[in-house]
């Protein structure tokens, strides 16, 4: 069922939110609209890191005291910035700002290194609490879990499109997998490479996948910009990234579904054709079998072997799908024609609430 057209202020905001698009919002400000919402998890975090200075050298009395001193310390610390920002010393900030999220990551880390000389734990938590702070901006700042809902709520409607597309993009690299997959050689390499190789070599294959296809998204953030404007100002940086972000997630959870069905039809092809004695004569030692059943009248056996194959040739087959993304314009036009159809009408609703706050003729930068 669709969901009626937004009308006022709110049900427009609360639509580009379920879109992933929070930053089209006017005034949005990353202090109010973002950490501001996150100050009851930087509160838990910052209560539990009071826990940092404790010291198992210490007596009880003198973990107690380091506690303490943390507490007084954070709290000094606290009232000090509420002063430079013109607050009471003991009061709370109604707004997260920069030197707020600056003593969010540095004093709980400075705590376990002055009061306990625990400078690893020190800069563990700074870290810790960094990479936070970073989640928190792309969850709630860019909307990734909605971007995410909003993906998956069309992924799997477009399998078939996707493997389909697939099978029109790459249909001799299928035929070589389907070759390669065969060779003794093949599962010799990997039968033998360390678990930890064999991840690596998959995150270097997501890793040339992903800058592919950032690669492109600006240059489709300014097409889709001035096809589906709609007369409305341009977009700002926050928000053609925040677009930018929509069409990557969109696209890099096509080509992890597309990778995912390559990885299960290798398996059950694998399953129908190998068995534990092939894999064994093929690597010279035996199968790490992991189960085996009945299968169409034979014993057919899962082994490690061939999931390790099936991941290496989906992964290879991921990367050259996000390559074909980036190089065939007719295949990425008819590949993200539903996506950007839908974006479109986002542009449109846009220009519908900027002119409904007066800002329609704006000249926006």
């Amino acid at each position: 069922m669709d969901r009626p057209e937004p009308k006022t202020e709110q049900e427009f905001e609360r639509a580009f939110r379920r879109a992933g698009l929070p930053l089209l919002t006017e005034n949005y400000s990353a202090s109010e609209d973002i950490f501001n919402r996150a100050v009851p998890l930087l509160g838990l975090v910052l209560v539990l890191e009071l826990l940092g200075p404790l010291n198992k050298n210490f007596s009880t009395l003198g973990n107690i005291a380091a506690v303490a001193t943390a507490l007084l310390l954070m709290l000094v610390a606290l009232g000090v910035i509420n002063r430079m920002r013109g607050r009471e010393f003991f009061s709370l900030p109604r707004k997260v700002g920069r030197p707020e999220l600056a003593a969010f990551v540095i004093i709980p880390a400075l705590l376990p290194g002055i009061i306990s000389d625990h400078w690893g734990i020190a800069t563990l938590t700074a870290l810790f609490n960094l990479a936070l702070l970073f989640l928190i901006l792309g969850v709630v700042g860019f909307g990734l879990i909605s971007i995410v809902r909003w993906a998956l709520a069309r992924l799997l409607g477009e399998l078939s499109r996707s493997l389909g597309l697939l099978v029109k993009a790459v249909p001799l690299l299928m035929i070589f997998s389907l070759i390669l997959f065969l060779t003794p050689e093949l599962w010799q390499v990997f039968s033998q490479l360390p678990d930890e190789s064999l991840l690596l070599l998959v995150g270097l294959f997501v890793l040339l996948g992903s800058a592919f296809l950032i690669a492109r998204v600006p240059h489709e953030v300014e097409d889709l910009e001035r096809e589906a404007g709609a007369g409305g100002p341009p977009l700002r940086k926050g928000q053609r990234i925040n677009v930018g972000l929509v069409l990557f997630v969109s696209q890099s959870l096509q080509v992890l579904l597309v990778a995912l069905a390559v990885a299960v039809f290798f398996v059950i092809f694998g399953l129908l054709t190998i068995g534990a004695d092939t894999v064994a004569s093929w690597t010279t030692h035996p199968a790490d079998v992991l189960f085996e059943f009945d299968l169409a009248g034979r014993e057919a056996a899962m082994t490690r072997e061939l999931l390790r194959v099936a991941t290496a040739i989906a992964s290879f087959t991921g990367l050259y799908f996000a390559i074909s993304m980036l190089t065939d314009d007719l295949y990425r036009k008819e590949f993200l024609s539903r996506i950007t159809d839908e974006m479109k009408q986002t542009f449109v609703r846009r220009a519908e609430y900027l002119k409904l706050l007066g800002k329609g003729e704006s000249p926006g930068a």
